[in-house]
């Protein structure tokens, strides 16, 4: 599926402190990032069983709905097909992409991720709606992941003809260095979920990025 650009200029990833916690928190945490400004919200969890991340996703899914934000799920292609998400993000390690569009089916977004210019290739010619591109500075999030060059990230832009959006590590006194990288947007999970001010800190985010991507922020 071809996804709206738009959707992915600040794309607010989940963060696994909510696992063992009440969804209310979850719930109540993305809602203010939503009203803030982020555009897009990935669903990641890497410890809960299927039964209570289906719960989870489903719950995340009626609220993503009631304010037209996209909800992907990272990984897990059979939850995102059983909630009913917009798509999932894939990794290396994942499910084939053209495995998951078969189970999915083509009006969903596949999201998958690249470190260099052939895993973009690859992503793009195997049906991808979009590449996720990092870790292009330090991330507590994913401390195995590989460190992307923003020269890198520049050329895999240069070359895509699907959206790309950086991931990893970006705040709001880095994504400065994004400038003229023609990314769509950004993926952040820290920057939003771990600030005290959620609803704020989404805000001043993405007032940030819509300066490098050259958007009105009445766009």
């Amino acid at each position: 599926m071809n996804i709206n650009k738009k959707d992915l200029i600040l794309y607010a990833i989940t963060s696994e402190k909510y696992s063992k916690k009440d969804n209310s928190l979850l719930l109540n945490d993305v809602e203010k990032a939503i009203l803030g400004g982020a555009t897009c919200v990935q669903l990641r969890e890497k410890v809960l069983e299927d039964n209570l991340l289906l719960e989870r996703a489903l719950k995340l899914k009626k609220l993503c709905k009631k304010y037209g934000v996209p909800l992907i799920i990272n990984d897990n292609v059979n939850i995102a097909l059983k909630s009913g998400a917009d798509g999932v993000h894939l990794g290396e390690k994942d499910m084939p992409i053209k495995d998951a569009i078969k189970m999915l089916g083509k009006d969903k977004i596949i999201g998958a991720s690249a470190t260099n210019i052939n895993d973009a290739i690859k992503a793009q010619k195997s049906g991808a709606s979009y590449i996720g591109v990092g870790s292009i500075f330090y991330t507590y999030s994913k401390k195995d992941a590989k460190n992307v060059s923003v020269s890198t990230l520049k050329s895999i832009c240069e070359y895509a003809d699907i959206p790309v959006v950086a991931i990893g590590g970006i705040n709001i006194e880095n994504v400065r260095y994004l400038n003229d990288s023609k990314i769509s947007g950004i993926a952040v999970i820290r920057s939003i979920f771990d600030k005290e001010n959620i609803k704020l800190a989404t805000k001043n985010l993405k007032s940030e990025v819509l300066k490098i991507l050259g958007i009105a922020k009445d766009a």
